[in-house]
């Protein structure tokens, strides 16, 4: 079996769970856990941030992110794609009582007129725009990289109208090392921004979510109250740790199996993809006239040892990653065009 299901799917290597075996510990939540310690250190370094704090995973990033920033009732402005507002089960809805209004931005990449156009007045009868929410990579949109000219012009748009800006940057490091700019540079004008470790980055678990001081110690009262506490959490945390030692640059082949993935997948006329749009690791393409995406996801899985997801009626996902080398995902872009050919 080729699993491209998702870069969620990696698994520890040896020498990472090596690595987390000899981990030092402490209890983390008294701040004696050298191990989660240096990880924060070098999270706050890396994202250019004043702290941060692990935690369990990308999703509690950002849920206790809007919550630090958003009252009941406040507006969070994202794009239609976003991970918040589909893949959360509605929960800055339930847990910050925010509403979430998606922008239409092309390939998840809002413009700067666009956020200007959904800003609300300041009136009392309608929600308070508080938040501005960029997932970068995004995600069901391809994967798409956002350009620091886009970032810059949404966040300054952002900035002057007194609104705070929030990152999902659960693949941040693949934007990272396929653009060259810094995820210190990507996140110099967010108030928030977190990376996930148990994606590409190919560790089994947990995500750094970083900020201000301020916002930090905010944060921690949040975690505490959604049950955060993780003890000797160090055993995890060394597996991020070698995570951001080891497998940073390895991204760039995630990131150029995904391009030779959709150049094979493109020759077939049973399948929908420019090959030009994809960014990083992610492969989303159609099934041409209207094929059951659902079905095909089965016959990939049982005919041909290819696990790939479904993420629409004709829609289908790839994702590339550490555990499935160049030779490895050629063969599955090969197996499924010979599979579709038979259709």
């Amino acid at each position: 079996m080729i699993n491209l299901y998702s870069d969620t799917q990696t698994k520890p290597s040896a020498a990472m769970r090596q690595a987390m075996a000899n981990a030092d510990v402490g209890d983390e939540q008294r701040g004696e856990d050298p191990t989660v310690n240096t990880l924060n250190i070098r999270v706050a370094e890396l994202l250019g941030k004043e702290a941060a704090v692990f935690l369990p995973s990308g999703t509690m990033c950002n849920e206790i992110a809007l919550m630090v920033h958003c009252r009941p009732g406040d507006e969070i402005l994202c794009d239609k794609t976003s991970h918040i507002l589909n893949y959360e089960a509605g929960g800055p809805a339930a847990l910050a009582g925010a509403v979430m209004t998606p922008l239409d931005g092309p390939r998840g990449v809002f413009t700067a007129d666009q956020l200007q156009a959904a800003i609300r007045p300041d009136h009392r009868y309608g929600p308070r725009t508080r938040v501005v929410e960029i997932e970068n990579t995004a995600n069901m949109a391809g994967g798409t990289i956002w350009t620091m000219e886009q970032i810059d012009a949404v966040t300054g748009t952002a900035k002057a109208a007194g609104l705070i800006v929030h990152m999902d940057g659960a693949r941040l490091m693949n934007a990272v090392v396929a653009s060259g700019v810094s995820a210190a540079d990507y996140a110099r004008n967010c108030d928030s921004v977190w990376i996930d470790f148990s994606k590409g980055l190919g560790a089994p678990v947990g995500a750094a979510l970083a900020g201000s001081n301020d916002f930090i110690t905010e944060v921690w009262r949040w975690k505490q109250r959604l049950g955060g506490a993780m003890r000797q959490a160090g055993i995890i945390a060394a597996g991020a740790l070698y995570a951001l030692d080891h497998n940073v640059q390895q991204l760039a082949d995630d990131n150029a199996n995904a391009a030779t993935f959709a150049a094979i997948i493109a020759t077939s006329p049973a399948f929908v993809i420019d090959p030009q749009t994809v960014d990083s690791n992610i492969i989303i393409f159609g099934m041409a006239n209207g094929g059951n995406a659902t079905a095909f996801v089965t016959k990939a899985e049982t005919e041909v040892a290819v696990r790939i997801g479904a993420v629409g009626p004709s829609t289908l996902r790839a994702v590339t990653h550490l555990d499935a080398d160049a030779n490895a995902v050629r063969t599955a872009a090969d197996r499924i065009v010979a599979l579709a050919n038979t259709l």
